[in-house]
């Protein structure tokens, strides 16, 4: 029933096309904006005889190219390129209920770290048929909710979301109108949402160990903005509570907060760096900080890692290359993409799949990290 009524739909739509044009000119021809040309217009069934299989077949190539063999997709692709079929998607839509597209909101695009694991994501969604719908928030929660409501008034299938805290009218508008979504880059066990990451305190809390296991205890954090970014506020606590398991604290004025920017990390720096009560490591609360804290270390002639240890979090590629390497959390990015990407198409297609999944965030130690200058024998 659902491929027929999909095809009386396509081929409604063609016949219209056909017929509402040019009815003076027949059955077929449409005039071109600007002039007198005419084409034909190729129709589902036109595909068909090309490829040599059935409308129903070149249908679900089209709706469901995971229910056929790939080289029967490849075979019915090269017929859609030949004849310059273009499926109608409002005709798609109202067969099939389905838009076959995926929406995602994320804080910014404006970082290397949530294009790979949009990337990743795309490129799932992509091998099921669905296209990407992108937007982004800007970490403003009422930003957030209008871009969610305007693609649910656009008819997505689901919705890729970043974090967990976010006004409640965004989870009563997916529930009511039964839209799957997934929260990622954060994984709680307890969660009322479904969720694909990884915990962002405990991977925190490994850079906070790890300074304090070589002998830091003036430890000072250039954190991400925490309101609006429930990550962020997470890598503060995680590092708070590494060290309060030691009984040690951020001094007054170690804990600041700055936008993800060099420029603001350089300006925290600066102050960290002009303090009577310098701290002797620097943890930030992503890589794009840490390479502001390095610039401004390196621009005011402190050696990094002799005189101050400094480390990040995400781990993207120019992490390894700076000069020194960066110590950092490395974040499952891509594998974080692609895992929400089934998650989502698995509720489309009504498999079962698990309602959370954890992903491990692993501290990589290189060189931007060492014990503090008292603990450093002097060379003599």
């Amino acid at each position: 029933m659902h491929r027929r009524n999909l095809l009386i739909a396509e081929a409604k739509h063609s016949e219209m096309t056909d017929r509402g044009a040019h009815p003076d000119k027949g059955p077929g021809h449409r005039r071109e904006p600007g002039g007198d040309a005419s084409a034909t217009q190729p129709r589902l069934a036109d595909v068909a005889r090309f490829a040599g299989v059935s409308t129903a077949t070149v249908s679900r190539v089209l709706n469901h190219p995971t229910a056929v063999t790939p080289q029967l997709r490849q075979r019915v692709h090269a017929a859609v390129d030949a004849l310059g079929y273009v499926p109608h998607g409002h005709a798609r839509a109202l067969a099939s209920r389905r838009s076959n597209t995926i929406g995602a909101v994320v804080p910014t695009i404006d970082n290397a770290i949530f294009a790979r694991n949009i990337q990743s994501l795309q490129a799932r969604l992509f091998e099921s048929g669905r296209t990407l719908l992108l937007a982004s928030s800007d970490y403003n929660y009422e930003r957030e909710r209008r871009e969610v409501q305007s693609l649910v008034e656009r008819g997505i299938d689901g919705l890729f979301l970043v974090g967990e805290a976010r006004e409640p009218a965004v989870y009563q508008l997916l529930e009511s109108k039964r839209i799957p979504y997934v929260n990622t880059w954060i994984y709680r066990e307890d969660s009322l949402h479904p969720c694909v990451g990884f915990d962002n305190l405990q991977a925190a809390y490994q850079i906070g160990s790890y300074l304090l296991d070589i002998g830091h205890r003036s430890i000072a954090m250039v954190a991400g903005i925490m309101q609006g970014n429930d990550r962020a506020a997470e890598r503060v606590e995680g590092i708070s509570a590494a060290m309060a398991d030691r009984g040690v604290r951020f001094a007054p004025g170690h804990l600041v907060e700055h936008a993800y920017e060099i420029a603001e990390a350089r300006r925290a720096a600066s102050r960290l760096l002009a303090s009577p009560n310098r701290p002797t490591a620097i943890a930030c609360g992503n890589d794009v900080l840490a390479f502001g804290v390095l610039f401004e270390c390196r621009a005011r002639g402190v050696n990094v890692p002799r005189d101050i240890s400094i480390t990040g979090f995400d781990d993207l590629d120019l992490a390894a290359n700076m000069d020194p390497p960066l110590t950092t959390i490395r974040v499952p990015a891509a594998e974080m993409g692609r895992r929400a990407a089934e998650y989502l198409l698995a509720r489309l297609d009504k498999t079962p799949i698990p309602e959370k999944t954890e992903l491990q965030a692993a501290l990589v130690v290189r060189e931007t990290t060492a014990p503090p200058p008292e603990l450093v024998p002097e060379l003599t």
